[in-house]
């Protein structure tokens, strides 16, 4: 028997609260690591189970009409909601972009919901909605419904913002963790950490002898350019809440697979590495907002990087790894003294409120 309480739902049925160490939300519930793994894989999944969601990717992939289409949402609380190199607004639009992007899709419609604390200045907002248009024209898609709430002064922080997107996937492409092979190449599309650092810089009044911004941009242009070249990609994902770490570890659980990454072909400028020294962060577990991972056949990798290398946001793409068979559902790194340690997902939060 459960010692939590049950919940009653609609109908008069109970459930009892699936068994956790903690009985109330952590701000580590939302950061993309271990505990976020856990809420979903113990709360969510098991109640709203089907084949669209099991697959976790990052958004519902489905047919209708005859036509494939990806479906996904994302909401964002970050603070400050102004930061270097972008805002919420910005932020919001580019991340559902690249959410479809890395189903494959191309993106095409977006909504939009605002909640906005009652006192926000006209002016704050107007900035993001313009910066919100930007976004969309830049990425191509347009925003075509969605809804506005004002909660009470002192019920909220200024403004948070959901974004919803449906876009539509060429045939013969197909993104999945459960498509990765052992040989594959794992391709990252340039520097690591930029927004994560950006944002706690911005939020406790850091300053760097180089200037840091977030690296907040659309992937979809380049994501085409990549689909171009091969359409035997395994997989995408955005390393965003919980970084590179957390990405690759998901998609080698997914895939019953072992990676081996080397620290030494990740890409990351000094002015982070340094940051992170300082603040005691690991730079595999900070958010990227304009970033991607690509899982390749290894004779399709040369082109797809050289294709990634031309695109503004992929100047600095590089092939930091490859998956392997054995260390089943395992991230394991070849440091940069020639060391090897595991690289686990993200225990606890590093950086809350980052997206």
């Amino acid at each position: 028997m459960s010692d939590k309480p049950d919940i009653d739902l609609s109908g008069g049925f109970a459930c009892p609260i699936p068994k956790s160490e903690y009985d109330k939300v952590l701000l580590a519930h939302g950061g993309g690591g271990t505990l976020s793994s856990q809420l979903i894989q113990k709360m969510f999944l098991p109640q709203f189970d089907n084949p669209m969601l099991n697959l976790e990717h990052d958004g519902a992939v489905f047919e209708t009409g005859g036509a494939r289409l990806a479906f996904s949402t994302d909401s964002y609380v970050v603070q400050p909601i102004f930061f270097p190199g972008g805002d919420i607004g910005e932020l919001a639009v580019n991340g559902t972009v690249n959410d479809l992007a890395m189903c494959g899709a191309k993106p095409l419609y977006l909504s939009v919901g605002f909640i906005i604390e009652e006192g926000l200045p006209l002016d704050d907002l107007w900035r993001i909605v313009l910066s919100m248009k930007t976004a969309a024209d830049k990425a191509g898609v347009q925003i075509v419904t969605g809804d506005t709430k004002v909660v009470d002064r002192g019920k909220g922080d200024k403004i948070f913002i959901n974004t919803s997107g449906v876009g539509v996937i060429e045939e013969g492409v197909n993104s999945s963790p459960k498509n990765c092979r052992p040989g594959d190449k794992i391709l990252l599309s340039g520097r690591i950490a930029e927004h994560g650092v950006t944002i706690m810089s911005a939020r406790e009044g850091l300053e760097f002898e180089s200037a840091v911004q977030s690296d907040s941009a659309p992937l979809n242009k380049m994501v085409e350019e990549m689909l171009a070249v091969s359409k035997n990609i395994r997989v995408l994902r955005d390393p965003t809440r919980g970084g590179v770490s957390s990405a690759l570890n998901e998609i080698a659980s997914a895939a019953g697979m072992g990676m081996l990454i080397d620290e030494t072909k990740i890409p990351i400028t000094e002015t982070v590495r340094a940051a992170c020294d300082i603040l005691g962060l690991d730079p595999l577990y900070i958010a990227n907002e304009g970033k991607l991972l690509a899982v390749v056949p290894a004779e399709d990798a040369e082109a797809v990087l050289a294709v990634m290398r031309k695109n503004e946001f992929g100047r600095h793409a590089a092939m930091i790894g490859e998956v392997l068979e054995e260390n089943s559902g395992r991230v394991v790194m070849k440091t940069s003294i020639g060391s090897k340690r595991v690289v686990d997902m993200l225990s606890g939060e590093q950086l809350p409120r980052i997206c």
